[in-house]
């Protein structure tokens, strides 16, 4: 059994590709075969390096590695449509020899019979048929001697032995004119499987009026690839007991072509930021560190300093468990990022009163004097001086929070304040002091 991928390099690995991929990966190792990827780059005008290292990427970061194919190799060749030119002539004037296609204005059309009809039994829409009347001679080779998707793609599946071909429903109509130049080849039929088609929230086809919709930025936005995976399988399959979370062995052990929903599935990011946040806070500890500080420099554009990494370690634990994505960590933790520190404006006169003043003096006085800079000592001291000047938490703490942070909006104060050290917290309340 062998299964591929064949995605074209005029743009970024889209959604709706990436589940096609995981599909016929899901396949193939649930049953032992092979799973390939190859280039389909006929297009030279709008093919590009950039966007097949996106591709090949992107697969990688979702899990899919391939057997065969682009940069693993194999027996033919750079597994690239481009290097195949000639492969594709051949074909096609073997075919006008044997009066299976004619020219046509310096093109190669084939040629259709007038009557009869193409059947095959589809995997997921069972009985399929086409009647030949209805399906007009094609071109495979163009006048520059370029070859078309159908010449192409259905020569390099014969060569390569591909012997299941799960695509999407978008290519339905052409599967009678695979079928035919097959036939046309001498060769054994593959199955074919026509995956339903992604919509969005509001019932059309997934594109470009939803947002960007490629892999790379969802990837930017902090998604976990393990998210992603099992986000995609859920996107027309389901392994069963109405299991929505689950690892890649379980996929593996459950996942059948035949029992994808021939039904359109809906792409819903919010089920996808709810499934990334449980992702997030089942992350081992170690791990989400190794993930948080490469999302956060990423995000910042440069490596992280010791120091940094020391501060956003001790915050981590906090934010763990209020995050749905990486990058909502980076707006929390700026704090703590050795980068010019900058208190918003409006929410330092939202918490500015002479009660929320002299909490802050106070306060700084207190912190000043401390040996042990521990989150119960911290507490402890806080909560003491709210008492002693009868100040409420919400004014105390909201002055403090902003004073630390710049905003009214960060990780929990305490675990704040123990972050960020003794010496930066004393110097950050100096500052709004001074502003008072």
């Amino acid at each position: 059994m062998k299964l591929r991928i064949a995605p074209s390099p005029t743009g970024q690995l889209h959604i709706g590709n990436a589940r096609t991929a995981l599909f016929n990966w899901l396949y193939a190792k649930a049953n032992n075969g092979t799973f390939l990827v190859r280039i389909d780059d006929t297009d030279t005008d709008r093919s590009t390096s950039e966007y097949q290292k996106d591709i090949i990427e992107n697969l990688k970061w979702l899990g899919l590695n391939w057997d065969e194919g682009i940069e693993v190799g194999g027996s033919h060749g750079s597994y690239k449509q481009s290097s195949r030119f000639d492969r594709y002539q051949e074909v096609a004037e073997n075919l006008l020899s044997r009066n299976l296609a004619y020219e046509d204005d310096g093109a190669i059309r084939f040629k259709v019979p007038n009557d009869g009809s193409i059947e095959f039994e589809d995997y997921i829409r069972g009985k399929m048929s086409f009647n030949l009347s209805d399906v007009e001679d094609f071109v495979i080779l163009r006048s520059d001697k370029s070859p078309t998707y159908h010449l192409a793609s259905t020569v390099d599946d014969l060569d390569y032995g591909i012997t299941i071909i799960a695509r999407g429903e978008d290519i339905l109509s052409s599967t009678p004119k695979h079928i035919m130049l097959f036939k046309a080849m001498d060769a054994n039929l593959p199955d074919f499987c026509h995956l339903p088609l992604l919509f969005g929230p509001d019932g059309k086809k997934l594109s470009k009026r939803h947002g960007d919709t490629s892999v790379a930025a969802f990837k930017s936005k902090g998604i976990l690839s393990e998210a992603m995976f099992n986000y995609l399988c859920l996107l027309g399959w389901s392994p069963g007991n109405d299991l929505e979370k689950f690892d890649i062995d379980t996929a593996i052990s459950k996942f059948d072509l035949k029992n994808v929903l021939p039904n359109s599935a809906i792409f819903d990011e919010k089920k996808l930021l709810w499934l990334n946040g449980l992702y997030i806070r089942s992350t081992d500890t170690k791990d989400f560190q190794a993930k948080a500080l490469s999302q956060i420099e990423n995000d910042i554009a440069r490596e992280l300093f010791d120091e940094e990494k020391s501060r956003l370690i001790k915050i981590f634990p906090s934010v763990q468990e209020r995050i749905e994505t990486l990058a909502d960590l980076t707006h929390q933790i700026m704090f703590l990022i050795d980068e010019p520190f900058n208190v918003d404006t409006l929410d330092w006169q939202d918490v500015n009163s002479e009660e929320a003043q002299k909490y802050l003096f106070l306060l700084r006085e207190e912190l000043i004097k401390l040996d042990n800079f521990t989150l119960e000592i911290i507490e402890t001291i806080m909560r003491k001086i709210l008492k002693e000047i009868n100040v409420k938490p919400k004014v105390g703490f909201q002055a403090v929070r902003v004073s630390i942070t710049g905003t009214k909006i960060s990780p929990p104060l305490f675990e704040s304040i123990f972050a960020l050290g003794k010496q930066a917290v004393i110097a950050r309340l100096a500052e709004s002091i001074e502003k008072l």
